[in-house]
């Protein structure tokens, strides 16, 4: 079985502000995320719940943690990243909340 691990992030974001974390999604961070190594597995919002429409939920795969560690700081130190952030909340933070689980495929998991 491989090492590769799976990162499970949710984003809730502030009222109002889905459609714009979106949007930094679709021009700015999927670019980042491929410049930094980080494999997109797939993006999802949920269909109901109390936050279902102010949510994402996205799977990333990594070789391994520390390969996971460092892209995720090498992201977060790029220039074009801190801009877009910047950019995208002059009219105020997108996040709530953000909670991250990295995961392990189970020894019969078609995913590895």
């Amino acid at each position: 079985m491989s090492d590769r691990i799976f990162e499970l992030r949710t984003y809730v974001t502030n009222p109002g502000k889905l459609a714009a974390l979106h949007r930094r999604f679709r021009e700015h961070t999927l670019e980042l995320f491929e410049r930094h190594g980080m494999e997109v597995v797939g993006f999802f919002t949920p269909t109901d719940g109390p936050e279902a429409d102010r949510t994402l939920i996205y799977l990333l795969a990594f070789p391994d943690r520390a390969t996971a560690d460092q892209a995720w700081e090498d992201f977060r130190a790029d220039p074009d990243w801190i801009k877009a952030k910047a950019d995208s909340e002059v009219d105020g933070p997108l996040m709530e909340r953000i909670e991250s689980q990295f995961l392990a495929p189970a020894d019969y998991s078609p995913v590895h």
